[in-house]
Order: C-alpha cells, then sequence, then structure tokens
C-alpha cells in the first residue's frame, strides 16, 4: 500500500514539474498559497519522501506470482 501511495505521490510531483518546466506554473504553489506557505512545504516535503521511499523500489526483488 505504502508503494502505491508514494508512486501516485511522485506522479504527482513529476506532472507538476512538468508544469514549471513548460509553462512556468508551479500548481502546488498556486493552490496552497505560494511557494513559501507552510501548507506547499508540507507537499514538497511528502512529495520529496515518497520519492525517497520510492527509491527503495529500484532494489526489491520482484515476487514472482504463480497461478494455480
Amino acid at each position: 500500500m505504502m508503494d502505491r501511495i508514494s508512486l501516485v505521490l511522485v506522479i504527482i510531483g513529476a506532472l507538476n514539474w512538468l508544469l514549471v518546466g513548460l509553462f512556468q506554473f508551479d500548481a502546488v504553489a498556486w493552490l496552497f498559497g505560494g511557494q513559501t506557505a507552510t501548507v506547499s512545504r508540507i507537499i514538497y516535503a511528502i512529495v520529496g519522501l515518497a520519492g525517497l521511499w520510492s527509491v527503495s523500489l529500484l532494489f526489491r526483488e520482484r515476487e514472482i506470482v504463480t497461478e494455480e
């Protein structure tokens, strides 16, 4: 469950960076009152932590699922 939540947050963060890169529009800052607003900073931190969690997905062994 934590893996899926982290991936969703990473995707949201990636889409936000896409908007910043293409249009110079920061959706998180726009929604929550600017880049220095406390809520925006919390969102940035949560997305960053989700990114760190997602790094662990690269180094995990895959589970083999067999159908019976």
